[in-house]
């Protein structure tokens, strides 16, 4: 088993940054995918950004590409989320996930993952 806890949401303003962070407990997270999905209130889950095992692969939406920066840490089996030029539509609950599988392609679907955190709220004012 692997517990997900992920930190560093809050409120900033337009144009502002914030960086997430998502500590793994319970086993290594070194062999895993990883991956960020937000999700609005009403709203489906949707992907934000992916790294694989080796951090080689790094797959984002198309919406957060230029912005958003995802990284790995596996000595401290911890995952990252740098978010710059946030913009009001930013604003979602955002969610860590671990994939037990290595393989990158499929990291979008939100199926794929085994393990999720509790999620961290980001606040983005206009």
């Amino acid at each position: 088993q692997v517990q997900l806890v992920e930190s560093g949401g809050g409120l900033v303003q337009a144009g502002g940054s914030l960086k997430l962070s998502c500590a793994a407990s319970g086993r290594t997270i070194s062999s895993y995918t990883m991956g960020w999905f937000r999700q609005a209130p009403g709203k489906d889950r949707e992907f934000v950004a992916a790294i694989s095992w080796s951090g080689g692969n790094t797959p984002y939406a198309d919406s957060v590409k230029g912005r958003f920066t995802i990284s790995r840490d596996n000595a401290k089996n911890s995952v990252y989320l740098q978010m710059n030029s946030l913009k009001p539509y930013d604003t979602d609950v955002y969610y860590c996930a671990a994939s037990r599988f290595r393989e990158i392609a499929p990291a979008r679907n939100e199926g794929r993952y085994d393990y999720w955190g509790q999620g961290t709220q980001v606040t983005v004012s206009s």
